[in-house]
């Protein structure tokens, strides 16, 4: 008799593993799809491109001056400031994305498919991940061109790049969520602004938190966004780890936590 139980839960582990195998090839498999389809369609991609080079020098050139002097000195405020910006923002698209292929039926035709369900969302999020890591390597060239010399050395700058990476990546669940409860596309893009326009402005990544009012002053300092521009601040121009880079990990974790789930169930319910 514990023999046949033995058996049985064998087996279950047999099958759990392979289900998980399969999860995991078909989830790359689909993150292949998204990389493909940006190549085909490369205006995709004028977000990640254009942007961090429009932002780094309008904001540069238009506050640089009166925030520390001269340009030069302004670019370590403000190179880890757009970053930030740019890369966050980026995760938006996420959600819009994945709200345009469920309305244009794209994973209906999945469902028809021997892949795992939940393979098409967590090859999207995966595949989005290429636009962070752009993002995050023009700003930093764009930087580099116009004069910053991150005193923190390249392996500091690549371990800012990828925290940045990974906190984009755990906020594009958020939109995600957005994404498969919205019904249109335009409204997961209306909610999301509305959400990461006053997080991302109302924060240190343009000027010191110092500089404004009393009031506003304790809103910057308990805003997440502002936690991640020091943290890539402190690893950029000094090479230093400090506790903003602990705050911006556990956050990231809590958000994967809560949000990848009710994520994945809202999306079995819609598929």
């Amino acid at each position: 008799m514990n023999t046949s139980a033995d058996m049985q839960i064998a087996e279950s582990q047999l099958t759990n593993k392979s289900s998980l195998r399969q999860a995991i090839r078909n989830s790359l498999t689909m993150a292949y799809r998204g990389i493909l389809k940006v190549r085909r369609t490369p205006e995709q991609l004028f977000d990640v491109t254009l942007q961090p080079i429009l932002f780094t020098l309008m904001f540069t050139y238009i506050f640089g001056g009166a925030i520390s002097g001269d340009v030069l000195s302004y670019l370590p405020v403000i190179i880890p400031g757009i970053l930030v910006q740019t890369v966050i923002t980026t995760s938006i698209v996420t959600g819009v994305q994945l709200r345009e292929d469920m309305d244009k039926g794209v994973f209906d035709r999945f469902k028809s498919l021997p892949i795992s369900r939940i393979a098409p969302l967590a090859g999207a999020l995966l595949a989005d991940t290429l636009r962070y890591t752009i993002a995050t390597t023009l700003t930093f060239t764009m930087g580099y061109i116009m004069g910053y010399r991150p005193e923190g050395g390249l392996g500091y700058v690549m371990l800012a790049g990828v925290l940045v990476v990974f906190c984009s990546w755990a906020v594009s669940w958020i939109f995600a969520f957005f994404g498969v409860i919205s019904r249109t596309a335009s409204s997961v893009q209306g909610i999301s602004m509305i959400v990461l326009f006053p997080l991302t402005f109302l924060s240190n990544a343009f000027v010191p938190a110092d500089t404004m009012p009393d009031w506003l002053q304790w809103f910057v300092r308990i805003n997440p966004v502002s936690h991640l521009v020091t943290a890539v601040r402190e690893l950029t121009n000094s090479g230093t780890i400090g506790w903003d880079i602990m705050i911006s990990l556990i956050g990231a974790l809590v958000i994967v936590a809560i949000f990848a789930p009710i994520t994945v169930r809202a999306y079995m319910r819609r598929t």
